[in-house]
């Protein structure tokens, strides 16, 4: 089980500044879809730069297009990009195939997802990396978590790894874990803390004796 960190509302020397002080104790910093708006895939290449023993994920939710943006993300140091679950088939298809060919990796999202179970296998046979259950900041809001879709997919996927996302603290970690996805993704349970090396070593201990 791995931990990453999702970074949103920073800008790049912020982003620095909080991987700086938690990259001990996460495996993955994924650069988040408003930084990658704010920024540009830039974000992307000087973290990977600064920190080249983490893998860097690129949440650029991808729609479209998807051996184009995937080849532009690799380009710019990504390791892992993501992919929307509701996207065409041939999107998903073609992010995969260009990620074979730069050895990198796909993460499809499955926010807004309506059929959680039958497109998980869907997504499973079309070679995603991993499947991500996702509530995102919308969801959080009406009290919305993903805990249930991530045993979903547990049940039904095969080859891909599994992770979720979406409002996860250190007191809701315990739970997570105990469904045992293969990657937890943290984003303010992290970044919104005082501490944020002591919840970031706490998270990751958690996940190791998990």
């Amino acid at each position: 089980m791995k931990l990453q960190l999702a970074l949103d509302l920073v800008d790049i020397p912020e982003a620095k500044n909080v991987v700086k002080e938690v990259a001990d104790y996460i495996d993955i910093v994924e650069i988040g879809t408003p930084v990658v708006i704010n920024e540009g895939l830039r974000a992307v290449k000087e973290i990977k730069d600064a920190f080249p023993s983490l893998q860097v994920l690129a949440d650029l939710k991808i729609m479209d297009a998807g051996g184009y943006e995937v080849m532009k993300a690799s380009e710019a140091g990504a390791d892992i990009i993501t992919v929307l679950g509701v996207s065409d088939d041939s999107t998903i298809k073609g992010a995969v195939e260009e990620a074979r060919k730069q050895g990198k990796q796909i993460m499809v999202d499955m926010i807004n997802v309506k059929d959680i179970a039958a497109r998980a296998q869907e997504i499973d046979v079309l070679g995603a990396d991993y499947i991500c259950v996702h509530s995102g900041y919308d969801h959080q809001a009406a009290g919305i978590n993903s805990f249930d879709d991530l045993k979903t997919i547990k049940r039904v996927v095969k080859n891909a790894k599994t992770a979720i996302a979406g409002g996860i603290k250190l007191a809701t970690l315990p739970e997570v874990i105990q469904a045992q996805p293969d990657l937890v993704i943290v984003g303010g349970g992290i970044t919104s803390q005082e501490d944020k090396q002591n919840v970031a070593a706490q998270m990751q201990q958690l996940i190791k004796q998990g």
